[in-house]
C-alpha cells in the first residue's frame, strides 16, 4: 500500500511533553460500535465487560543513550537491541568518524568498541570489562526519550519515573510501552472489582519503532526486530479467556504485535520465545486480540498502519481528526484511545 494513504497533518503544539498527573487522569478516545465517545483513563472499568483481560508488557526502560568519544570526535550511540550478554546494536549519530574496531569511550568507566556495521546503519557495540552491562548503563547511559520529545526539551530526573510503566520488571527496553504509562495501583483495583483480569508478557521495545518509513510502499519496508516470550501458562490463560467468552484487549502495540506473533491461525495463543518482526498493515487477519488500548502515533508510521489495520483506515482518519480537533495529546506522554473493532 502507498505509504501516503496513512498520512495527516499534526499540529506542533498536540505533541505532550509531560504525562498527565496523576497518570490515569489522561484523556481516553473510545471507538467502538461504530461510535466515538469522548472519555478518561479512569472511565476504562464501564468501557470493558466482566471477563475480559487487559495484557501489558512488563518490561522495562534502560538508560540506553550514551554520548561519548572517539578521539575528539563526538558520539552518540542509541542502543536498540542485544545480541550477546556484552553486544548491543546501536544507532550511532556522527556514524562517518566511527569505524570498525574503534573504541568509544562513553565516561564514568564506561568503554565500547565498535562492531560490524548493518545494512540499516546501525554499529554493533562491545562493551569493556566484567561489571554487567546494565550498571554500566546506569552510571553512564540516560533515559532514551522520542526524538519528537527530546527535540523540544533535555531529558530530566522526571523522566527516570514518567518513562516507566507501574509492570516495568524485566530490563531490556529502549522506549516505554506507553499505553502502559496510564495505569495506576487505583485503577487496576477498579478493574479487578468489576471483573476484568490483567496479564503479563515481555517485549523488549526497541529504537526502530521511532524510525521514519523510508520505503513508498508498505511491501517495501523491512521492519526491526524484538525479542519477546509469552510463557506457557499465561498462554494457557489467555486462551480460557476467549473460551469463557472473554475479550483478549492488548494495552499497547508490543502487546497485540507479540499476541499476534504468537497466536495460531485457529485464534489459539502459543507459547513464544524469540525475535518478531510482524508487520501489521490493513487486511491483516488478528487471531489472537479482540481490542487495543493505545496511544495516538505518528503520520505514516507502523503504528498508523496497524491501528487501521484494526479499525479500517478511513475510520482511523476520520478519529485522528476528531482527536486532534478536540486538542487530544499526542505520542509516548500524551492521551489514550480504546479501539475495539
Amino acid at each position: 500500500m502507498n505509504v501516503d494513504l496513512f498520512d495527516f497533518e499534526l499540529p506542533p503544539e498536540r505533541i505532550a511533553l509531560r504525562p498527565a498527573a496523576p497518570r490515569d487522569s489522561a484523556r481516553m478516545l473510545v471507538v467502538k460500535g461504530g461510535a466515538t465517545t469522548d472519555a478518561v483513563v479512569t472511565d476504562l472499568p464501564g468501557q470493558l465487560r466482566a471477563g475480559d483481560c487487559l495484557v501489558f508488557n512488563d518490561t522495562r526502560v534502560i538508560p540506553a543513550q550514551l554520548e561519548g568519544k572517539r578521539g575528539e570526535a563526538s558520539i552518540g550511540a542509541t542502543l536498540h537491541k542485544r545480541e550477546g550478554p556484552r553486544r548491543w546494536r546501536a544507532f550511532i549519530r556522527n556514524a562517518k568518524r566511527l569505524r570498525d574496531g574503534d573504541t568509544v569511550d562513553f565516561g564514568h568507566g564506561v568503554t565500547a568498541t565498535a562492531g560490524d556495521r548493518g545494512d540499516d546503519g546501525s554499529f554493533a557495540l562491545d562493551f569493556a570489562g566484567d561489571e554487567p552491562v546494565e550498571l554500566l548503563l546506569e552510571r553512564a547511559g540516560r533515559m532514551p526519550l522520542p526524538p519528537y520529545i527530546a527535540a523540544r526539551r533535555g531529558t530530566d530526573a522526571r523522566d527516570a519515573d514518567d518513562y516507566q510503566t507501574m509492570f516495568a520488571a524485566e530490563p531490556g527496553a529502549v522506549a516505554a510501552p506507553t499505553a502502559a504509562l496510564h495505569f495506576t495501583p487505583a485503577l487496576l483495583a477498579s478493574l479487578a472489582a468489576a471483573g476484568i483480569g490483567h496479564e503479563t508478557l515481555t517485549l523488549h521495545v526497541g529504537a526502530g519503532t521511532f524510525l521514519p518509513m523510508k520505503a513508498a510502499d508498505t511491501d517495501d519496508h523491512q521492519m526491526h526486530s524484538e525479542w519477546g516470550r509469552i510463557d506457557a501458562a499465561t498462554a494457557e490463560r489467555l486462551n480460557a479467556v476467549r473460551a469463557r467468552g472473554g475479550r483478549v484487549i492488548a494495552v499497547g502495540t508490543t502487546s497485540l504485535r507479540l499476541i499476534e506473533s504468537a497466536a495460531q491461525d485457529a485464534g489459539q495463543i502459543a507459547a513464544f520465545e524469540g525475535d518478531t518482526a510482524i508487520f501489521i498493515t490493513p487486511g491483516y487477519r488478528f487471531k489472537g486480540i479482540d481490542g487495543l488500548m493505545t496511544n495516538f502515533h505518528l503520520p505514516r508510521s507502523t503504528l498508523f498502519m496497524l491501528v487501521s489495520a484494526l479499525m479500517g483506515r478511513e475510520a482511523m482518519q476520520a478519529t485522528y481528526a476528531h482527536a486532534i480537533a478536540a486538542e487530544y495529546r499526542f505520542y509516548s506522554y500524551g492521551d489514550a484511545s480504546l479501539l475495539i473493532p
